[in-house]
């Protein structure tokens, strides 16, 4: 799923090249990853485009009043063409969901692999209206962003677990699975910590590894053609994904956690004082 990280770095990409251009083709093809009527979609049609602005996984195409939001969910992506192929394509047919054309012939596909269909476009006049992004906590790259800030997000989670805290989107905006595994790999905390039980200073190291995980993570995507942003994402992960490799810190073997429907990964050596933690796959923490 693309996090915070990559959805900054395609907000800038979008930007580039959308600020000034014209929407002149919108093509949905996946027809229940519209979740608004009102205004229609065609309505952005002839609006020249304002910039592009992020809301935790959020992206926001502007113009003129009008914001195409989408969130690429687990699955999803952008696909850039600097020539938008004319022929026309069939809906239900393969991972495209939504093309849109500009002025110049230039555009962009919002593609969705699998079968889960988690994709969501919408068209508003204000992107609070989307209930999503309404509901969503502070960023956590923002300037007001504090560490005293942070502390009273702690203090308001009570016994959660930190792992379940860092991915709430209503808490802290834009961190997903992967990050937080990073984050709290960097923070030397087990992701079943519970929060109510960090110490003062376990609290400012969780709050550097946070800020300084996103932030180096942001500025080796920023500038990066979206085709390569997963890659590069991938090949930066200390821990997340790499369960059975040596860990880069301390060379002990990354484990994994199961869920339902994802997994977590950890350094034993670095997190949890050696022990390997229980298998959850009936657990409902990471929902």
């Amino acid at each position: 799923m693309p996090e915070l990280p990559e959805v900054e770095a395609l907000r800038g990409f979008l930007d580039e090249r959308l600020r000034g251009r014209v929407f002149a083709r919108v093509e949905l093809l996946a027809f229940s990853a519209l979740k608004t009527y009102d205004p229609p979609l065609d309505a952005l049609l002839g609006l020249e485009i304002d910039g592009v602005a992020r809301h935790g996984k959020f992206l926001a195409v502007q113009a003129q009043g009008l914001h195409l939001c989408f969130h690429l969910a687990r699955a999803g992506w952008v696909k850039w063409h600097e020539a938008l192929p004319t022929r026309p394509v069939r809906p239900g047919k393969g991972p495209l969901s939504l093309r849109v054309g500009l002025d110049d012939d230039a555009g962009f596909d919002l593609t969705e692999a699998g079968t889960q269909r988690k994709l969501a476009i919408h068209v508003v006049t204000d992107p609070q209206q989307v209930p999503a992004i309404a509901s969503l906590g502070p960023d956590p790259l923002a300037a007001d962003f504090t560490r005293q800030s942070f502390d009273a997000i702690l203090d308001a989670a009570g016994k959660a677990q930190v792992k379940g805290v860092l991915r709430d989107q209503r808490t802290i905006a834009g961190i997903g699975n992967a990050y937080s595994d990073e984050i709290l790999h960097a923070a030397r905390l087990s992701p079943f910590r519970p929060v109510a039980g960090l110490d003062g200073d376990e609290r400012d190291v969780l709050y550097t590894a946070l800020r300084g995980t996103l932030t180096d993570a942001v500025e080796r995507a920023v500038g990066l053609a979206a085709k390569d942003l997963k890659d590069d994402k991938r090949s930066n992960l200390r821990v997340h994904g790499r369960a059975g490799e040596p860990c880069e810190v301390c060379g002990t073997t990354i484990a994994q956690v199961s869920f339902a429907d994802s997994s977590l990964q950890y350094c034993p050596g670095c997190q949890t004082g050696g022990k390997v933690l229980a298998d959850r796959r009936m657990s409902k923490l990471l929902k």
